[in-house]
C-alpha cells in the first residue's frame, strides 16, 4: 500500500539493483515499460504518487511484486521465508486490442512537454476515428501548442494485485479549428468535460504509435 512514508530513493535503489541483476539498462527498462528514459527518471525521482500504473509496469518488467518494489519484501512474510506471491507477467497487446480497451470514451492522462519535466494531467476523452479528443480551456494547463508532441495514457490497474492493463498513445496534438468539427465532437458520448467551466478548445491527439500491455500474475 502506498503511503506518504514511501521513500522514492529506496524504490529507485531497488529498481537499480534489480536492473543490475538482470543486466538491463535504463533505456531497455524504459522501453519495455512503455515510457521514455527521461520520464522514467522523473518517475523514480517523484515517487509512486506521480504515476502508480507506471511503477506497476516497471515491477512487471523486472519480475517483482508490488510489495517487493515498495518495501523490498512482503510485509506479512515471516522472517527467513521467501516471498510466495505470484510473479507479475507483462503481455503485449495488439493495436486493435488497445482501441477496444479504450472504448468510446473515458478518463485518461495527457502528457505534455514541460519546462523542466513532463506534465501529466487527467482529462476525460472521446475516441473519434482512431484518435483521442478532449476539451480544455485555451490557456489551460492541458492545452498544448498545435502540433506539439504529446502522450496519452489510459490505465485500469489493481496495483496491490499487479493486475490490469495500460494503453499508451504517442502522437501530436492538433486543435479542432472548424465549427463543424467542434459541433460533431461535442455530440459524442463522454464529451462534456468533468472539470466544468468554460472549456471550448477541442484538442485531438493524432497517434503515431499505439502500444498496450496487460499485467497479470503467474
Amino acid at each position: 500500500m502506498m503511503t506518504s512514508r514511501t521513500d522514492p530513493g529506496d524504490i529507485a535503489r531497488r529498481i537499480v539493483q534489480r536492473c543490475d541483476q538482470l543486466g538491463m539498462s535504463e533505456r531497455m527498462l524504459a522501453h519495455r515499460a512503455a515510457m521514455s528514459p527521461s520520464y522514467l527518471r522523473q518517475l523514480l525521482q517523484s515517487g509512486p504518487e506521480f504515476d502508480p500504473p507506471g511503477l506497476v509496469r516497471i515491477a512487471a518488467v523486472l519480475g517483482m511484486t508490488w510489495p517487493e518494489l515498495l518495501s523490498g519484501r512482503r510485509p506479512d512474510a515471516p522472517p527467513g521465508q521467501d516471498d510466495a506471491d505470484p510473479r507479475p507477467l507483462l503481455l503485449h497487446l495488439t493495436e486493435p486490442q488497445c482501441w477496444e480497451l479504450l472504448g468510446t470514451h473515458g478518463v485518461g492522462r495527457i502528457g505534455l512537454p514541460g519546462a523542466t519535466a513532463p506534465v501529466v494531467l487527467p482529462v476525460n476523452y472521446v475516441v473519434d476515428a482512431r484518435t483521442i479528443a478532449y476539451r480544455t480551456a485555451p490557456r489551460g494547463a492541458a492545452a498544448p501548442k498545435d502540433g506539439a508532441p504529446v502522450s496519452f495514457e489510459v490505465d485500469h490497474i489493481d496495483d496491490h494485485r499487479s493486475r490490469g492493463w495500460s494503453v499508451l498513445i504517442l502522437g501530436e496534438a492538433h486543435h479542432a479549428d472548424t465549427p463543424d468539427e467542434e459541433q460533431r465532437l461535442s455530440t459524442l458520448p463522454g464529451a462534456t468535460p468533468w472539470a466544468g467551466g468554460s472549456r471550448p478548445l477541442w484538442v485531438r491527439v493524432q497517434p503515431v504509435g499505439v502500444t498496450g500491455r496487460r499485467i497479470g500474475t503467474g
